[in-house]
């Protein structure tokens, strides 16, 4: 699973990016500085972790990690081909999730101008920009689409009668100017047909407010404006001064909480966006725990234990017998495996089991 950073240019996109992954020397400061789109790989916060290490000795922790794609500043007339559109969006098309990048602040932090690439600080004009460059994206791909599968419909096959359906009914909803994601799909099959068009205003948006530093919580107007649109949409936002957090990336642990403390965070807001980001993508996280590590590993919610396990390995999905699974309250209440076995809180589940959030296992195969 992975997400992708979309803004206009200038909005602190890169920045963002370097923070969140510490990839080291941000972009120069123009448009289309990052052509080919940087990956890096997030690690999510989890206060859990080191509560189980506190009581389960292992040599290192390992916590679960997510995909980041930085995706070139998009541009009016992107979907036409402007700022090398094609290809940014091309980009945006493979991941599974979008996060936006909202500029929020006049002036940088410091107080230096940051030329904006429409000349004034609008957030919710530049959501449009954005969104409507992404609409007309689709737009192009349904309406090329549409003539092959009313052909493939004549031929009776279930299949593409379900994604003519699908097709017919996004039309009409892109042609309005609204997002995929604004279309209502219930059956199993509308769903898979509308996945399988792969369509970039469909995917689910986490908007970033980049704010300046005397609006770190994101009250001011400029941010108030995202979260009012957000919220409209169903959607969520996080406000992060992307200046501040690649400067507390670049410290030791030490000087960061100093840091924070200074101004008034508990943590830095990057936690709350891989945390978010996680969310938006449907993920969740149970542990396994040993002398080895302790560890977090990343499923969707509504996984069975025999797909939980396949993320370990693919024989342990394959020769699946049970699961030995404890909670970390459990954990803290007694102490060890072997109090919550005496206890009779380590319930053994089938195959048929939906993992939870925060599920302590040990599994059981045969191959």
């Amino acid at each position: 699973m992975e997400a992708g950073i979309v803004g206009l240019p200038n909005v602190g996109k890169s920045t963002l990016f370097n923070a969140l992954t510490a990839a080291g020397a941000l972009a120069a400061n123009y448009p289309f500085a990052t052509i080919e789109p940087n990956v890096g790989v997030v690690s999510i916060p989890d206060p859990r972790l080191p509560l189980i290490a506190s009581f389960i000795t292992s040599q290192k922790i390992i916590p679960a990690a997510l995909r980041l794609v930085d995706i070139a500043g998009i541009v009016k007339g992107a979907s036409q081909g402007e700022g090398l559109g094609n290809q940014f969006l091309s980009h945006i098309r493979e991941v599974d999730a979008i996060l936006h990048v909202v500029r929020c602040f006049e002036k940088a932090p410091g107080g230096e101008d940051v030329t904006h690439v429409e000349g004034t600080v609008d957030p919710l004009r530049d959501i449009s920009t954005i969104e409507t460059e992404l609409i007309l994206a689709d737009l192009q791909t349904v309406e090329g689409a549409l003539p092959k599968a009313e052909r493939a419909a004549k031929s009776k096959d279930p299949e593409a009668i379900v994604r003519l359906a699908v097709l017919q009914k996004v039309y009409p909803i892109l042609a309005e100017g609204k997002p995929a994601r604004a279309v209502t799909v219930d059956k199993p099959e509308d769903k898979a047909a509308m996945k399988a068009l792969g369509l970039i205003s469909a995917k689910r948006v986490l908007y970033i407010a980049n704010v300046g530093e005397d609006d770190l919580l994101g009250k001011g107007p400029l941010a108030m404006k995202v979260r009012e649109h957000a919220k409209a949409e169903g959607m969520q936002v996080v406000p992060v001064c992307a200046k501040i957090e690649s400067e507390l990336s670049e410290l030791g642990e030490d000087d960061r909480r100093e840091m924070l403390e200074s101004i008034g965070l508990n943590e830095p807001a990057l936690h709350s966006v891989a945390r978010a980001a996680y969310a938006l993508l449907g993920l969740q996280s149970y542990y396994t725990a040993g002398p080895k590590e302790v560890r977090a590993w990343t499923v969707p919610v509504g996984a069975t234990a025999p797909q939980a396990a396949g993320v370990i390995h693919t024989d342990f999905e394959r020769g699946f017998i049970r699961a030995e699974i404890f909670s970390v309250d459990d954990l803290v209440k007694h102490k060890s495996e072997k109090a919550i076995k005496e206890a009779g809180r380590m319930r053994v589940e089938g195959k048929g089991y939906v993992m939870q959030d925060g599920d302590v296992c040990h599994f059981l195969f045969n191959v």
